[in-house]
């Protein structure tokens, strides 16, 4: 019963979150906004929808911060590994088929985990305020921040990103937003019950609430962005698929911000267990190896990209350290 309740919670966010992708792509086109902003912010958050009710769930409902937080790091974790098998499907290097202006959110992505992982590794040692950890500020004003650089950026571009003509056969903007909000309830009440469902497999399994959250949890809330950054790169708009992967990172760093506003037994940062610190170091050499990969320009083509075998060797390994050892 505890695999079909995780089952049942995955499934109702796999379909409505990839709704939400696809009516906030048509808001975004109907209302005028650029591709890559879309890609970065919009996308990224109507994605990350389930890592944030999840969160929000865990530490308020059923008193689970490790569900939390190995939701947020496991995210990140497998948002990278969305890269890699791209990489290694198209068989050319992340710099080959991605812009250049997708290093400022991985290079942004970067500092963020960093932070968080920073985080966690002074625990106790930071002052908190108001019963949250000093840190968590500090990550909703780089959050911002990076909102703001890369708008300028983009901004700063000299053309405007150009957008295809409206689809007579889309929905129209007023159609769009009441469907997403009706997707979004859906997926809201779906991912409020999978901490629930994630520490009874916990408890069935003896994997660990920490592990089962990594992996499972995570994997089920990114469900949304394996179908939209895959169908983005089908169709050849791998800018929007790579900045939907790193907005999410961005965005899922802040959750972890909001998840310590609101767990208020205690500071989060020092009631998560220190094993989250394997994840969160692992998420930090994915996303330094997507930042090579671009600096890094390849005098030949190579029939399989370092980074992807890299990305999944070292998403492999975090995993096999975060395991459970008797």
């Amino acid at each position: 019963m505890a695999w079909i309740g995780l089952f049942v919670c995955a499934t109702v966010i796999l379909v409505t979150g990839t709704r939400l992708a696809v009516y906030g792509d048509v808001i975004a086109e109907r209302s005028g906004l650029g591709r890559t902003w879309v890609g970065v912010v919009l996308m990224a958050a109507a994605t990350s929808l389930p890592e944030l009710v999840t969160g929000a769930s865990a530490v308020t409902r059923f008193d689970l911060p490790d569900i939390a937080a190995g939701d947020i790091f496991g995210s990140c974790l497998f948002n990278l590994l969305i890269l890699a098998v791209l990489a290694m499907w198209d068989r050319r290097p992340l710099s080959a088929w991605l812009d250049a202006g997708q290093l400022l959110p991985a290079a942004l992505g970067l500092v963020l985990i960093s932070g968080a992982a920073a985080a966690m590794a002074a625990g106790a040692a930071l002052p908190v305020l108001a019963n949250v950890g000093i840190a968590t500020p500090l990550l909703f004003v780089t959050y911002l921040i990076a909102m703001r650089l890369i708008f300028e950026r983009e901004r700063g571009r000299g053309e405007p990103l150009p957008l295809e003509p409206s689809d007579p056969s889309q929905p129209t903007l007023g159609r769009a937003a009441t469907l997403y909000g009706v997707n979004a309830a859906m997926l809201v009440v779906a991912a409020s019950f999978l901490p629930a469902a994630g520490a009874a497999v916990a408890e069935a399994t003896g994997l660990g609430e920490s592990f089962v959250g990594t992996v499972f949890v995570a994997i089920s809330t990114s469900a949304p962005e394996i179908v939209v950054t895959l169908a983005a790169a089908r169709i050849g708009a791998v800018d929007m698929a790579a900045g939907n992967v790193l907005g999410s990172n961005l965005f899922n760093i802040a959750l972890l911000g909001l998840d310590d506003v609101l767990y208020r037994r205690a500071p989060l940062f020092t009631a998560i267990a220190p094993v989250h610190l394997i994840p969160a170091l692992g998420a930090v050499l994915m996303t330094a190896i997507v930042v090579l990969s671009l600096v890094h320009q390849p005098s030949r083509p190579r029939r399989v990209p370092w980074e992807a075998v890299a990305m999944v060797l070292v998403y492999a390994a975090t995993l096999a350290l975060a395991a459970p050892h008797e």
